[in-house]
């Protein structure tokens, strides 16, 4: 199902399909107003992600300022992804764009949690609707906190107003 454009919505842009897998169980919160957030087809890489954010979403997002971006990528335990990441990302722009992602991959992550992707976004999406950090805490991706916290001040009231 697609944003309604003309209220705050966010757009999650993944890298590979088990990203998109995570962000599509996040989505099945059933508190998650419908038309508030939508999963996009992933991209194939986390440089691609970041090349076609510049190419396709920021315009948009420059007409529209309902529009938020989460950009799914794995970080490789890269301790420089996050920076070079954010560096690409127009200044104007950088309250309403966030950036996630496991250390290493995905699929470390689902050994390490012991479930489909699915059921780990899922459980994302619960600590974000509870306000915990129960999920995020693992040691695969608690380097979101900062992302983490700012997703909350300004994102978590459009995806669980009244929370």
């Amino acid at each position: 199902m697609s944003v309604n454009k003309y209220k705050p919505h966010v757009l999650v842009l993944p890298e590979d399909d088990a990203n998109r897998q995570l962000a599509n169980g996040f989505i099945l919160h059933p508190d998650l107003p419908a038309r508030t957030i939508q999963v996009l087809e992933e991209v194939g890489g986390w440089l691609v992600v970041l090349t076609r954010f510049l190419d396709d979403h920021v315009a948009e997002m420059e007409c529209n300022a309902n529009r938020f971006m989460i950009l799914l990528i794995d970080f490789d335990a890269d301790p420089n992804r996050l920076q070079h990441a954010k560096g690409r990302i127009p200044a104007h722009l950088a309250d309403r764009v966030f950036l996630f992602g496991a250390w290493s991959e995905p699929e470390a992550l689902r050994r390490a949690l012991a479930g489909t992707y699915e059921q780990i976004g899922r459980k994302l999406a619960d600590d974000c609707h509870e306000g915990a950090d129960n999920t995020w805490r693992h040691e695969l991706l608690r380097h979101n906190a900062v992302e983490i916290d700012r997703l909350r001040a300004s994102v978590r009231p459009i995806l669980f107003p009244g929370s």
